[in-house]
């Protein structure tokens, strides 16, 4: 688990509890336990309590926990498990929409990355992104399509959702919070899908995306990774650099102090 990067977040079904070592040999930089979606109504509490066990049984393991929605019946217990355990190292909140969900959740200590999936939560992105405990925000865009009525893979949709996607990057960066997630990408055997989808959102200033089976994490790390000639040309840029005072020129194109940043970053994200 890389302690300051993060590119992917696995999701992993807390009612596949073996499935979770595995999770964390994956080379995700973040492996969250889910106890929402992927957990069925009448497994809620035997999901809660396989965590426990797991984390009990291996004390050293850390993870982040995708609790209920604040309205569910399972939402206050599933933060009470999250706030016992040391080795639950942040919280996902699915469907925010207020400050008092994410200052609820932060109330048991643990870092809280909102998801942002719904129409109210949209709206309220600003308050969200600034309130106190948020790490980082993460894009639910397929609950948000349904949510807002949107013909999934449909052009109109696509556009719609480009525009959500600023929308969060926007108030991660005001508020000062590390680059948001983009949401899942369900085609698992769409590698070329895939890649491409990553590509997209790391273009637009994404830090990496949420993932759901452990053969999409290395996908996505390549994925983020420059390319061979944008690497080449961010070492040149810092090489001449080291040499030059000011403003110069490199390939016909005037570098100055935003430039070298960028090829910085660039060197920075190609590992």
């Amino acid at each position: 688990m890389n302690p300051g990067v993060v590119r992917s977040a696995l999701f992993v079904p807390a009612t596949r509890p073996e499935r979770i070592p595995k999770a964390l040999a994956s080379g995700a930089d973040r492996v969250i336990v889910d106890l929402e979606d992927a957990v069925e109504e009448s497994l809620k509490e035997q999901a809660r309590d396989n965590l426990e066990q797991f984390l009990r049984e291996q004390p050293e393991a850390r993870v982040l926990v995708r609790v209920n929605a604040a309205e569910h019946w399972a939402h206050e217990a599933d933060l009470a498990t999250c706030q016992r355990w040391p080795g639950v190292i942040g919280i996902l909140l699915p469907k925010a929409e207020t400050v008092a969900q994410i200052t609820r959740a932060y109330a048991t200590g643990k870092a809280v990355w909102p998801i942002i999936e719904s129409a109210k939560g949209l709206a309220a992105l600003a308050e969200l992104a600034a309130a106190r405990g948020v790490d980082r925000l993460s894009f639910g865009s397929l609950d948000l399509g349904l949510d807002m009525g949107l013909r999934t893979g449909s052009e109109a949709a696509d556009l719609v959702l480009g525009h959500a996607r600023y929308a969060v990057l926007l108030h991660s960066r005001v508020a000062g919070l590390a680059a948001p997630l983009d949401g899942v990408y369900p085609a698992i055997q769409d590698i070329q899908g895939l890649q491409r989808h990553t590509q997209f959102a790391r273009d637009m200033g994404f830090g990496g995306a949420l993932c759901i089976h452990p053969a999409q994490v290395q996908i996505i790390h390549d994925a983020l990774k420059p390319s061979a000639q944008e690497l080449d040309w961010a070492r040149r840029v810092l090489a001449m650099a080291q040499t030059s005072t000011g403003v110069f020129i490199l390939d016909g194109q005037m570098v100055d102090a935003p430039v070298i940043l960028r090829a910085r970053v660039t060197v920075q994200q190609a590992g």
